[in-house]
């Protein structure tokens, strides 16, 4: 019988555990034992605690719109197919029109956008780039239903007017923020990156895998 080739994946996720660096003033992870294994008890059972932006997670639209849908209730289809990933460069506060290859972003449903040449697992980036509102008025033109960033947000954590993130609301996209590109050259891929379906939930944690496509 002939082997068969298995694609090869890489997970773009963060590790959820303790230290996990988080927004400022937002909820610290933590795993705490509920029942251990031993004499009476055949199970060990954990309890979590974290926000549902911890990691890498998708923005559900209540996040930035009072009448947006919970992350129970998205469509999956955005989270789930073929993307391009691109470096954005490495400067800069915003990542501007002019800082993306358009001829290859041009047509794709989903994109992500690489700006750290090595993601900070240990510590919070209060300098994390963005990007600017025309690069998301740009990127619905070119037919993107999803944007993903290994930034913390697609808006500066000093914004208050949310400038990007209303800019998606305008056409209906979806959001990743958090994945970890280390070690994934640019180019096309299948990317997996289902939420969790909780309900009520402004946010919910993926976890995000790309795989080579055929």
């Amino acid at each position: 019988m002939a082997k068969q080739n298995m694609a090869k994946t890489w997970d773009i996720s963060q590790t959820l555990r303790p230290g996990l660096p988080v927004w400022p003033g937002d909820t610290a992870f933590a795993i705490d034992e509920t029942w251990a294994i031993g004499p009476g008890c055949p199970v060990k059972v954990s309890r979590l605690t974290l926000s549902t932006h911890s990691g890498a997670h998708a923005d559900a639209p209540s996040h930035y719109d009072k009448s947006g849908i919970d992350a129970a209730s998205v469509d999956l289809a955005p989270y789930l197919g073929p993307c391009r990933l691109v470096t954005a460069g490495w400067t800069g506060e915003h990542v501007m029109i002019d800082d993306l290859d358009w001829p290859l972003i041009e047509g794709e449903q989903r994109v992500l956008i690489r700006t750290y040449q090595a993601f900070p697992h240990d510590v919070w980036d209060d300098n994390f780039r963005a990007l600017h509102m025309d690069v998301i008025e740009r990127l619905a033109k070119a037919g993107c239903r999803l944007i993903g960033v290994d930034a913390a947000s697609l808006d500066p954590q000093t914004s208050k007017t949310m400038d990007a993130h209303h800019a998606v609301q305008r056409h209906d996209m979806r959001i990743l923020e958090g994945l970890v590109f280390d070690g994934v050259p640019d180019g096309r891929y299948e990317l997996i990156a289902l939420p969790l379906k909780i309900a009520g939930a402004d946010a919910a944690p993926v976890r995000a895998v790309l795989r080579e496509l055929s």
